[in-house]
């Protein structure tokens, strides 16, 4: 029996030979029985059907059913699909982005420009000229093809069914199975009615599914490495990863799971004492140019046609550095007096990136000094203006005299709110969230105040030339000291509470660190009539620049989408209750004359998906156990379909779920549909791997149970995919808890 034992890495009870000893008599015959009439049937079926395969060179199941199930998909997912000519959901916003590309206004928004710009074409194609304002609840004007768009995106939603076909095929699944994971995916209510819609989840799906496609068939070619087929897969993985990640920041998620793959499979080629070393080194770099370089480029061109397409000045340029603006059409930036003077009103933009424009109201801070509050604000209203004005010892401003006083490096200015008369002044209070920096405020007026009211401009850069003496617009980069405490003005992407409208805390930092981009400031819009203007469109601003501004903005804006506890918002939830499906969605108004859509899940699909989570977990203990005992259920083959079929899909649900809990941003349904993909997936592993070890008749019966109930369960739920008409009441039988307020 020793010389007969398989080979373990515990070190737990080895013979000399390094092999685990067992006692005398033991089951291992058991488990390697002699076959069955039953087994022996199985072969000659199998058999049989592989001759007939290999004769005809045709596998007709392979071509039918995923046409079949493309069909069928695009029937769930277009049927009654322009039933509602309403403003529905989040179509307010993405519509409306969509129609900034058909002006070619510039825009932003916390989400990257693909799906967006997918939108817009989208629009772009049904003749749409982007004049419609996309108002939630609002009836779509005749001269909007508003169907059309959402054929477009629901085309997205309705590929992702042959994709999880050819991805569980990819995974080893029998067909019985593939067919299982194809119809979960087809019959979730949740998918269907989400793909209906002008929104980016359907192409947010779509690439996840191609990521994971790719990624299975990546694997399944490993022992054709530097093959055509094998560099077009990794190609088409980054390319897949790039995508994913441009619709929408969660594609990170599933990027986080092909890297995990990558690195371990590099590592386990580094144990590969035979590889020489150059192929070696071979692998390294066509992972980094695939899963890398590819990604990056196609994130980075995203970015790019953004830029290029909205060219005309619009509602998010303030987000966007001022010289960026400055070569918008329509912008007022490009036509500013070019030396700033005393007397001057201007706007004064933060450098750093995502920075704001400073900016101060009437409110107050509510507690240390009580006096008018400072921050830095994105958007664009008369509240930023302010007047640069000399200090208390220097001779006073006269508007009616035609004295031009330049500002330039090392001179001592006052800065006063034009609305509010104010001055820009701090002392030696502490911010109220930086605490180890000085509060800024608002303080005093043109009479009242004192040197607290006072700082000195530090110019550090100037796109324009190396000459310091003038302080310009657009061009100038300067850092304003607070002459009395010698600390900096600075604005970081610290966002107020409620109380300070989640706008950017404003502090006067004690490090003097001229590298620090949140202590550099610029004249963005300057007005002066007793200057001439001056064209400033011949400084560009290069592209890297303003692509990681925007990111960074991005991210800014993203991390202050926080639960506003002084609101209650309906339509909000939490992460615990997706898995179980505790809650939906109402995605319009709820009146009679309304055709309603609920966001909610086939119970089944999701009740499922993750009792099959736990029944993994319960399965590799069982395993472990067995394996520790000694016993050899498992081959290496089926070790490896474990590894990579059913582990990997549980390591893409949980980066895909996990992020969520910890996340303080405010939360709703949908962010949990890449994550139930991924848990579909170890369903159907945990039913195939199951199936796979019981009767014939069983395994049949629990595959025909499962087809049954999932198609049941869609067809039952459809009227909140489909469109409900009439009184909600009458579709109160749908209603099976509190939480599913469907009436």
């Amino acid at each position: 029996m020793a010389n007969n034992a398989t080979a373990y890495g515990t070190g737990a009870d080895l013979q000399n030979a390094g092999m685990r000893q067992r006692g005398a008599g033991e089951l291992s015959a058991a488990y390697a029985p002699l076959p069955t009439e039953e087994d022996v049937s199985k072969l000659k079926k199998k058999s049989c059907v592989s001759e007939v395969q290999k004769s005809s060179g045709i596998d007709i199941e392979s071509i039918l059913a995923p046409i079949i199930f493309t069909l069928v998909s695009f029937w769930t997912r277009l049927h009654r699909i322009g039933e509602s000519n309403i403003v529905t959901w989040d179509e307010a916003h993405f519509g409306k982005f969509g129609s900034h590309y058909l002006k070619r206004e510039f825009y932003f928004d916390v989400h990257p420009p693909l799906g967006k710009m997918l939108v817009g074409l989208s629009g772009y194609l049904a003749g749409y000229n982007g004049s419609f304002e996309f108002k939630s609840g609002e009836e779509y004007p005749p001269e909007l093809d508003y169907t059309y768009m959402r054929i477009f995106n629901a085309t997205f939603g309705a590929l992702c069914i042959p994709l999880a076909y050819f991805t569980a095929k990819e995974f080893g699944f029998s067909k019985k199975a593939t067919w299982l994971v194809t119809l979960m995916v087809l019959c979730d209510n949740s998918y269907a009615t989400i793909s209906r819609f002008i929104l980016l989840d359907a192409m947010l799906l779509f690439f996840t599914f191609t990521t994971m496609l790719c990624f299975a068939r990546f694997h399944n070619l490993q022992k054709k490495s530097f093959s055509i087929e094998w560099f077009f897969w990794l190609v088409l993985s980054g390319l897949s990863i790039g995508c994913v990640c441009s619709v929408k920041w969660v594609g990170l998620f599933a990027t986080a799971v092909v890297g995990l793959y990558t690195v371990e499979d590099l590592w386990n080629k580094f144990g590969d004492l035979d590889m020489p070393v150059f192929t070696y080194l071979a692998h390294w770099i066509s992972r980094i140019f695939g899963l890398i370089i590819v990604p990056l480029a196609v994130y980075m061109a995203s970015f790019k046609a953004h830029f290029v397409i909205l060219e005309n000045s619009g509602p998010g340029d303030a987000q966007m550095s001022s010289l960026f603006q400055a070569n918008l059409k329509g912008t007022e930036l490009g036509n500013s007096p070019l030396e700033v003077v005393i007397g001057s009103r201007a706007t004064l933009k933060n450098m750093g990136y995502g920075g704001g424009l400073l900016h101060s109201h009437v409110q107050t801070y509510p507690e240390g000094s009580g006096q008018q509050q400072i921050t830095c604000y994105h958007h664009k209203d008369s509240n930023n203006d302010w007047w640069f004005y000399p200090a208390r010892d220097q001779p006073a401003y006269d508007p009616e005299s035609d004295e031009i006083r330049y500002i330039g490096n090392g001179d001592v200015i006052r800065l006063i709110h034009t609305q509010t008369g104010r001055n820009l002044h701090s002392h030696a209070v502490p911010a109220p969230v930086t605490k180890s920096d000085h509060e800024v405020s608002c303080y005093g007026n043109l009479t009242v105040g004192d040197n607290k009211d006072h700082w000195t401009v530090e110019i550090i850069d100037d796109t324009s030339g190396r000459d310091y003496s003038k302080l310009k617009t657009l061009t100038s980069s300067f850092r304003l000291k607070h002459t009395a405490l010698g600390c900096y003005l600075k604005a970081a992407n610290t966002n107020l509470p409620q109380w300070g409208f989640k706008q950017i805390e404003t502090t006067c930092t004690k490090k003097n660190n001229p590298k620090d981009k949140f202590t550099h400031w610029n004249v963005e819009s300057h007005w002066n009539d007793k200057l001439p203007k001056a064209d400033v469109k011949a400084f560009k601003s290069p592209f890297l620049k303003d692509f990681i501004h925007l990111n960074v903005a991005m991210m800014t804006s993203n991390n202050a989408l926080v639960p506003d506890p002084d609101k209650q918002d309906d339509l909000a939830s939490h992460w615990w209750q997706w898995p179980i499906l505790n809650v939906g969605l109402r995605m319009c108004s709820w009146e009679d004359k309304v055709t309603k859509y609920f966001l909610l899940g086939n119970p089944f699909v999701y009740w499922g998906s993750t009792a099959s989570l736990g029944l993994f977990g319960l399965m590799f203990v069982f395993y472990l156990i067995r394996w520790q005992r000694g016993y050899d259920d498992l081959t290496l083959d089926d070790i490896d379909h474990i590894h990579y079929a059913g582990l990997y899909p549980l390591i893409g649900w949980f980066f895909h779920y996990f992020p969520f809990i910890l996340m303080g941003r405010v939360t709703y349904v949908h962010h949990y549909y890449p994550a139930l993909y991924f848990a579909i997936l170890v369903f159907g592993f945990i039913f195939n791997h199951v199936c796979e070890r019981i009767p014939r008749a069983i395994a049949y019966t629990l595959y025909a149970s499962a087809y049954v109930v999932t198609i049941g369960l869609f067809v039952l739920f459809s009227p909140i995919s489909f469109g409900m008409t009439g009184s909600a009441d009458q579709y109160s039988y749908l209603k099976w808890f509190e939480n599913w307020r469907i009436s």
